[in-house]
């Protein structure tokens, strides 16, 4: 059986064939379990009694997979079909994490060879070490499909599919400002786009000001917390929050442009502070979330301006070399970043 993407799986599902047995598995929860999901839809038909015929079971109690391949080998009753779904399967680096226990593997093994063409069987877990007998048993049967969290493209993908799913449309600068402002939570970011598509009517149009009225800023506040720790000499919470972003899947180029958009502010209220003009018409101007604004302006009332201009030259030096691929790749491209946190931490 084979191991395929997410992308292939969504054409595989137009298809209209089933296989006997999925592993959908990844910390991307939100589209696993959609996909899970799908897969039970596609195994009924009006008239099915799918009540008696889609059973959960849980490897909280490892037990269970006795239970479940039993239920798996029953005809389905009144359907044409009958749908098993096996959660919460991990296969660790480490035996003693497991939930699919090794012994279990003749049993496992036994189903998978011959699997009840009436049933379909989904395992649906977090983690598959790839190393450990009992995944490359899995892989060996089973179509495999891993859900890994979106990087900022497949992220703006996913955000144009579901506006167009909501009949209305969104430029790329808007799905780039929602991707920027709001993180990868997918639960959320479904609900805002809910929120958004109603509030565009009737041109069914969304744009960045829509965006701007309407969603709170999770990313973008995330970012000034971090700026706030360069600012303030903190490299080693600088370098956390660094991390925590760049691993919710936030592209190193995409970080540089956040950080960059918060030092030009920094600069743009440092002049107008010179001018004499009052902190409501600072936040304004720069657009400061409420929630941020007393910080970041006592921030650039302390900050002089020649510590901005030599940070707004050091990023505009990291942006260079992450586009002529210095470093190498991706992991370049968050070296670069990372250096390049840690050095305006050290300057501040």
């Amino acid at each position: 059986m084979p191991r395929i993407s997410v992308e292939n799986l969504r054409k595989h599902f137009k298809t209209g064939d089933i296989d006997p047995v999925y592993v959908l598995y990844g910390s991307e929860t939100y589209l696993r379990d959609r996909a899970v999901r799908a897969i039970a839809e596609r195994c009924f038909g009006e008239g099915d009694l799918r009540d008696f015929n889609d059973t959960i079971f849980s490897l909280q109690d490892v037990e269970n997979i006795r239970d479940a391949l039993a239920a798996a080998d029953q005809l389905p009753m009144m359907a044409a079909r009958r749908v098993i779904r096996i959660t919460d399967v991990r296969v660790a680096a480490s035996a003693v994490k497991d939930t699919l226990k090794e012994e279990f593997e003749k049993l496992v093994a036994g189903y998978l060879e011959k699997p009840n063409p009436s049933s379909v069987v989904i395992f649906v877990g977090s983690e598959l070490n790839g190393n450990r007998k009992m995944t490359k048993l899995l892989g060996k049967h089973a179509t495999v499909v891993e859900f890994a969290p979106l990087d900022d493209k497949g992220l703006s993908g996913w955000i144009e599919r579901l506006f167009v799913g909501e009949g209305v449309t969104a430029d790329p600068e808007a799905i780039r400002h929602l991707t920027a402002i709001s993180g990868s939570d997918l639960v959320r970011l479904s609900s805002e786009i809910k929120k958004l598509a109603a509030a565009s009517l009737p041109s069914g149009r969304v744009t960045t000001e829509l965006i701007d009225q309407l969603v709170p800023r999770t990313r973008e506040i995330d970012s000034f917390s971090l700026t706030g720790h360069l600012i303030n000499r903190r490299p080693k919470q600088a370098a956390v929050a660094l991390k925590q972003m760049l691993d919710d899947g936030a592209e190193p180029l995409m970080m540089l442009g956040l950080i960059g958009s918060n030092y030009r502010r920094l600069i743009i209220a440092k002049e107008m502070m010179k001018q004499g003009r009052d902190s409501g018409e600072l936040a304004r101007a720069i657009k400061l979330p409420p929630s941020v604004k007393e910080p970041f302006l006592a921030a650039a009332r302390r900050t002089e301006m020649p510590v901005l201009i030599k940070a707004i030259d050091r990023i505009a030096g990291t942006d260079v070399a992450i586009k002529n691929s210095l470093g190498g790749g991706t992991s370049g491209a968050r070296m670069q970043i990372e250096m390049l946190v840690c050095e305006l931490a050290a300057e501040a």
